[in-house]
């Protein structure tokens, strides 16, 4: 059964709320907030907005991720500010693409009218997302682009980021005076256009300043954290001067650090990984992971919202709005302006 979510969400930084509250201030869409109580009081205009009663529901890629209950919190959020009839929904797994296009297909049965979906493929919810939108339901996709048209795209620029994560490899690299040294990709899905761009980008930074380094091997985890900490475990006995990993989600980082802190080797490996579940901020805080490369993904569920009630107001939200991505390693984890992206509220199932 699809998983719904209606858990209270931790306070939220203000600054946070700034930045994702700019679409729907300029689309008109929380009136009367200025003469209720001001620009800076999104609670005054909840139920005042022509969107309000709207029914949009939000399909996550999976219950069970944190970084996917955050999305999931933003738009909590979002769907209470503007006084919308909200569902949240979502597979437990990452790799449960046929239920995700059944949960689209229930949201089409319920009538909703405004979809926010991050979805698990990029071409196997094509057709679902077509009946969606022929049934005259808008849609709003996050994350990962999908074939299938969309009133908007909300997504991190994956090639852009990964080539920083690359730059940062190099670095690292270098400073072990190994820039020619051997690099394992731990990866959590194949096929996914998202992780497909991240490991582009990754090997362009990468080959940019170190053009001598060898990827030697993707290993695929399946989203599964005890594989991601048997795969790299195995690895470090296989190659035992392997010199850096790149996992490219928060299951690969959280097992490659689980197995590089298990493996006393942590000061002789470079590791940069991507998101920042509470175990990877760790890792970061203890030297098992170098850095990562965080996104937002309570932005992602709150504009995700808003844009979605845009579409359904007749406005025209941004086609591609790229949030960006921070690297965060030992230097700035501790920085109080990061805290609400590594520690970001969540709803659970």
């Amino acid at each position: 059964m699809p998983t719904v979510t209606r858990t209270t969400v931790r306070s939220v930084s203000l600054g946070v709320l700034a930045v994702a509250a700019v679409v729907a201030l300029g689309a008109g869409l929380l009136v009367g907030r200025a003469a209720a109580g001001g620009p800076s009081d999104p609670a005054a205009a909840a139920g005042q907005a022509p969107v309000a009663g709207s029914r949009i529901d939000v399909i996550v890629k999976a219950t069970d991720s944190e970084f996917w209950q955050s999305m999931m919190a933003g738009s909590e959020k979002a769907g209470a500010d503007l006084g919308v009839q909200l569902g949240l929904f979502g597979p437990t797994s990452e790799t449960d693409i046929a239920q995700q296009v059944s949960l689209v297909e229930n949201s089409i049965s319920r009538g909703a009218e405004a979809i926010v979906l991050a979805s698990n493929s990029s071409t196997a919810l094509d057709d679902v997302v077509n009946r969606a939108r022929a049934a005259g339901i808008r849609v709003i996709t996050v994350d990962n682009a999908i074939g299938a048209q969309s009133e908007g795209f909300i997504g991190t620029d994956n090639v852009k980021a990964g080539q920083q994560a690359g730059q940062r490899m190099c670095d690292l690299l270098t400073r072990q005076g190994n820039p020619a040294g051997k690099v394992l990709h731990e990866s959590a899905v194949s096929g996914v256009q998202v992780l497909i761009d991240r490991f582009e980008g990754f090997r362009s930074g990468l080959a940019a300043g170190c053009p001598d380094a060898q990827i030697i091997q993707t290993l695929v985890n399946g989203n599964d954290l005890n594989t991601a900490v048997g795969q790299v475990n195995d690895a470090l006995t296989r190659t035992p001067d392997l010199a850096g990993i790149f996992a490219d989600n928060n299951t690969s980082g959280t097992g490659t650090a689980r197995a590089v802190g298990g493996s006393g080797r942590a000061d002789a490996l470079a590791v940069v990984a991507f998101d920042s579940d509470p175990a990877e901020v760790e890792a970061v805080r203890s030297g098992a992971i170098d850095a990562i490369l965080v996104q937002n993904p309570f932005f992602f569920g709150y504009q995700g919202v808003v844009e979605a009630a845009m579409a359904l107001q007749g406005s025209t939200p941004p086609v591609n709005l790229d949030p960006g991505a921070v690297l965060v390693d030992a230097s700035n984890v501790g920085d109080p302006a990061l805290a609400a992206l590594l520690d970001p509220p969540t709803t659970t199932g």
